[in-house]
């Protein structure tokens, strides 16, 4: 799959904007501050339903603009897909393909991309929040569903979260809160298959991992994932009652690692099934729960340790090694897209990576992505980006796309004129 038209109306700093795109390496170069990242923002959205830069829809729309939209022709061997987005200030966003309204959740079934920017140095270094959204990003991508999966999942969460901080208001013991059971029920039916889906999506990403890891150091420095779950009893570091990381050698008898560190056999706990263990730390914090007004075990309260020679990246990797290891995340992901896909590669979309690498990492990275139908590169100076990568050139200013290639040739029935709405019907995902 590759972007053939891309079309902004009011995103960002663009007023207006259209790009022609085709398969192979495309380099976007502009001084920083003039939009490059924009544009390839404005695809991975449509992917992914959300930027990697805010957590929020309202700065996307350029300033006294009431809604920004965004259109994509994508290509697909004899198939194309116009994609089209209207994001709104006030009221739901708006989604349209081929012109038929849908609803915007459905957006990432149809456009796969990944992209990999500076910010991602935050799923080594930063917060367990990043690394939350970095697994159920790709999930919704390889299975558009659990995206209503986790929307209820969160709906629920925060109906039991006010029944909590309303029982703590009122003085309420457990035993007067019938209702809470009823809450805990759906909870852990959502919750428990969003835990075993990213326990799955880790396994999956373990090979992966490796060899794109390895493809850009040159090294093999044993890349790993190990879930923190805390159903189990662990507590990830962004949570309010903090408590030592786990140990990456923390084992039981056959060897593997428990998820909080703990004595605890990992394997033993997964004999359980993850339903029965979320219900059973549902009832053993009830009193916490009811104390602090909040639910203390869940998905919304994982996270994932990264390891590098069976230490944390996190504290332990340099500066090399964590951008190494996080863009090695972004390519495995790129690599389980490709495998699924019935609408072939992902777009792999590179922003300002080359500057942080060194020459032989710049090339090695540029051999690794040489076979994916279309990548994106963004760049301040284009001496960064490795030769393979040049062939076509995009320059960008101040919000203006000046020099760009001949466009080539697209069915007319597929084109878009600069003023038609995203859609007059829908729904917000």
């Amino acid at each position: 799959m590759h972007v053939a038209r891309l079309s902004l109306t009011d995103f960002r700093n663009y007023e207006r904007a259209e790009l022609e795109l085709g398969p192979g390496a495309t380099v976007l170069v502009g001084r920083n501050g003039q939009g490059k990242t924009n544009l390839v923002e404005s695809i991975g959205y449509l992917a992914t339903l959300g930027s990697h830069r805010v957590s929020g829809d309202q700065a996307l729309v350029r300033a006294g603009a009431e809604s920004a939209i965004v259109r994509a022709l994508l290509v697909h061997g004899d198939r194309q897909l116009l994609l089209e987005l209207q994001l709104n200030r006030q009221g739901a966003n708006r989604a349209q393909l081929n012109r038929s309204p849908v609803k915007t959740r459905e957006l990432p079934r149809y456009a796969h991309t990944v992209l990999f920017a500076p910010e991602d140095l935050a799923i080594v270094r930063g917060e367990p929040g990043v690394r939350r959204r970095m697994l159920d990003e790709l999930l919704v991508q390889r299975s558009p569903r659990l995206a209503g999966v986790m929307g209820d999942y969160d709906r629920v969460l925060r109906q039991r979260n006010t029944l909590l901080k309303s029982a703590r208001a009122r003085g309420l013991g457990a035993d007067k809160l019938t209702t809470l059971d009823i809450w805990d029920e759906r909870l852990v039916a959502l919750g428990a298959e969003l835990i075993d889906q990213r326990l799955a999506l880790l396994a999956e990403l373990a090979d992966p991992l490796a060899a794109a890891y390895h493809s850009i150091v040159d090294a093999d420095h044993g890349p790993s994932l190990q879930p923190v779950l805390s159903i189990d009893g662990a507590v990830a570091e962004d949570d309010d009652e903090p408590r030592s990381a786990p140990r990456a050698d923390a084992a039981d008898a056959s060897g593997e690692a428990s998820a909080d560190g703990s004595a605890a056999s990992a394997t033993g706990a997964a004999a359980v099934p993850t339903a029965e263990r979320f219900a059973a730390a549902l009832r053993g914090l009830r009193r916490k729960e009811l104390e602090r007004g909040v639910t203390l075990a869940g998905p919304h309260r994982d996270d994932v340790l990264l390891l590098l020679n069976g230490l944390p990246a996190k504290g332990y990797a340099s500066h090399g090694e964590s951008w190494s290891f996080a863009l090695a995340l972004r390519l495995a992901a790129a690599e389980l897209l490709r495998r699924d896909s019935a609408t072939g590669d992902p777009v792999l979309v590179l922003d300002d990576v080359f500057a942080e690498l060194d020459r032989l990492r710049r090339e090695r990275l540029a051999a690794a992505i040489g076979g994916y139908e279309q990548v994106l590169v963004t760049a301040a100076v284009l001496e960064d980006v490795p030769e393979p990568l040049t062939a076509t050139i995009v320059h960008i200013d101040a919000g203006r796309i000046v020099d760009a290639p001949a466009p080539p040739a697209h069915p007319a029935s597929a084109s878009a004129p600069d003023d038609a709405p995203a859609a007059e019907e829908g729904a917000t995902a």
